[in-house]
C-alpha cells in the first residue's frame, strides 16, 4: 500500500471509525435512479457523489474519451468543496455493487490528487448495514450532511495541483498492443471480453492481446475482497516480471477497472496505469478489435 492507511475498511473497523473520528461518508452508488435511490435510502450520515454528473464529464460523443471520462481539475475540485470534503477530511465511499459501481473509482479520483485519508468500505452498503449501521432518508442537508462528522458541513476550496497516479491514453495503449513487454488487462466480465454480449457499448469484443481478469475476481463468495496476500499472489503471478509503467487496466468506462487498482493497492502493490477511455473509447476509434468468432 502507499501509505500506512489501509484502502479498505471493514464494516466494523466502520462503526467503531465513526464514533471517533471526523470522518466523511460518501455514498457512491450509480447506475439509473441512483439519486432516487439515496434519497429513499441511504447509510446515515452519508453524502452522494454522482458518478454521471461529478465524477465524469460526459461529452456528446463517448469516442471522445469514453463514457466517463474524468472532469477537469476544476470541476473536481469544485464537487469536492460542495461535498464539504478538504485535503485532511477522512473520507470513507460506499456503493451497491462491492466497490465497483464508483466507490473505487471516487477512491481512485482522490488517490491521484494526492488525498491521503481515502478508504472503501468493503462489502458496501449490504454490509454496513448487516453490521449495524442506520439508515435514513432524509435529504443529506445541513446538519444531516455532517451527522457522521459531528459537524456541519463546511465548505472550503480544495486546491487541486495535478493528477498524480498513472494513465494511459488510447494511443498508449495502441502502442502497448505491438510491444511484448507491455501487459493490458481488461476486467470486465469474461462474456463481455469475450464477444459474446456488450449490454452498454455498440460493439462486442476486446483489445487485441489484452488479458482477461475480471474484477469480481477480486473478491470472494461473499462479496468481500480478498486478503492482501491471495490478492498479492495473484497479480504477481498475472503480472509475471512486468513492472507497473508496462502495466494498463481497463474496463468498459473506466470506472470497474478502479477496483482492480484499488486491490492492488490493497495488495502492497504499485499501481499500474488507468486507461480511462477504455472499450468504450476504444471501440468507436476504428482501432483493431478481437470479435466473437461466428459459428
Amino acid at each position: 500500500m502507499s501509505n500506512l492507511l489501509s484502502p479498505i475498511i471493514k464494516p466494523h473497523e466502520w462503526l467503531a471509525l465513526k464514533q471517533t473520528n471526523l470522518c466523511v461518508l460518501v455514498d457512491a452508488r450509480a447506475g439509473a435512479g441512483a439519486k432516487e435511490r439515496y434519497a429513499t435510502n441511504h447509510l446515515e450520515g452519508a453524502r452522494h457523489a454522482d458518478l454521471d454528473s461529478q465524477l465524469a464529464d460526459i461529452k456528446p460523443n463517448a469516442a471522445d474519451g469514453g463514457r466517463h471520462p474524468l472532469p477537469s481539475l476544476t470541476q473536481f475540485a469544485e464537487v469536492l468543496t460542495h461535498l464539504g470534503i478538504t485535503p485532511n477530511s477522512h473520507v470513507v465511499i460506499y456503493d451497491d455493487k462491492n466497490g465497483a459501481n464508483a466507490a473505487a473509482r471516487f477512491w481512485w479520483m482522490l488517490k491521484s490528487i494526492g488525498h491521503k485519508a481515502v478508504q472503501v468500505l468493503d462489502g458496501g452498503m449490504d454490509a454496513a448495514i448487516k453490521a449495524g449501521h442506520p439508515l435514513s432518508n432524509q435529504a443529506a442537508t445541513g446538519k444531516e450532511q455532517g451527522a457522521i462528522t459531528k459537524n456541519a458541513l463546511v465548505q472550503v476550496p480544495y486546491l487541486i495541483q495535478a493528477w498524480q497516479l498513472p494513465m494511459a491514453d488510447i494511443d498508449e495503449v495502441d502502442k502497448a498492443t505491438h510491444d511484448k513487454n507491455s501487459l493490458i488487462i481488461d476486467v470486465r466480465e469474461a462474456g463481455r471480453y469475450n464477444g459474446e454480449f456488450e449490454p452498454i457499448d455498440l460493439i462486442a469484443g476486446h483489445i487485441p492481446y489484452a488479458v482477461n481478469i475480471p474484477f469480481s475476481s477480486n473478491l470472494d463468495k461473499e462479496g468481500y475482497f480478498l486478503s492482501p496476500s491471495e490478492l498479492r499472489v495473484k497479480y504477481e503471478n498475472a503480472l509475471t516480471d512486468k513492472q507497473p509503467e508496462q502495466v494498463i487496466v481497463h474496463c468498459g468506462s473506466g470506472v470497474t477497472a478502479c477496483h482492480t487498482l484499488l486491490a492492488m493497492d490493497y495488495a502492497g502493490m504499485a499501481m499500474p496505469k488507468l486507461y480511462v477511455g477504455s472499450w468504450s473509447e476504444w471501440s468507436r476509434n476504428d482501432r483493431p478489435l478481437i470479435t466473437k468468432t461466428k459459428d
